[in-house]
């Protein structure tokens, strides 16, 4: 199945974060997630309430991917989100192939794409220039991508992040306006651990 969609990289949607990571993500207790630093962190802390079973992550730019990856081999009976950034995800975006490689049925990847550096002043990003992180993940083998550029295309980003069939990478064109303001806890060894004892049933 090829869930490709027409993005240009211009980034004219008006796509609200607040309200499509929501939809797109759902019941959020039917995965393990793990969150980009920055924005996507404060849209999974603010969705979840900082729960248990979401890894948050600060200063640890690019790593969201691998460490979902390295989540999704070990625990391949759960279902495993990673959500992240454009930026991010540009900074390590050769672990896409090495996703594509390794072929996790239970990873889903949702890139919240405002093409837009969020965290050092709403600098544009590759991506508002005509990079296309769809493309990019295609051409690293993935076989189930889509991107979300519009509310009548959230159902089927959805549907995909939720298929277990993966990996899968659904990529929402968002504009550049701020994340929730959620306050969330930066204590990144508690976090460690929390989630640890959350993933074995502690």
């Amino acid at each position: 199945m090829s869930e490709q969609l027409a993005g240009d990289g211009a980034h004219d949607v008006s796509l609200d974060r607040t309200t499509a990571v929501p939809r797109l993500i759902g019941r959020h207790q039917d995965f393990l997630i793990v969150s980009g630093l920055g924005g996507t962190s404060k849209d999974v802390g603010a969705l979840t309430g900082d729960s248990a079973g979401a890894f948050t992550m600060a200063g640890a730019m690019g790593a969201a991917v691998s460490i979902g990856l390295g989540l999704a081999l070990a625990q391949p009976d759960q279902q495993i989100l990673v959500v992240t950034g454009d930026g991010e995800l540009l900074m390590n975006v050769g672990a896409l192939a090495t996703v594509a490689v390794a072929g996790p049925r239970n990873l889903s990847i949702l890139c919240v794409d405002n093409g837009r550096y969020g965290e050092t002043g709403y600098q544009k990003s590759h991506t508002a220039l005509g990079t296309s992180l769809e493309q990019m993940a295609r051409g690293a083998g993935f076989r189930r991508t889509f991107t979300v550029a519009g509310e009548d295309e959230l159902p089927a980003g959805a549907a995909l992040l939720r298929s277990g069939d993966g990996p899968a990478l659904v990529v929402a064109l968002v504009a550049p306006t701020e994340p929730p303001p959620f306050r969330r806890d930066l204590d990144g060894a508690a976090g460690r651990i929390r989630f640890r004892g959350h993933v074995l049933g502690e």
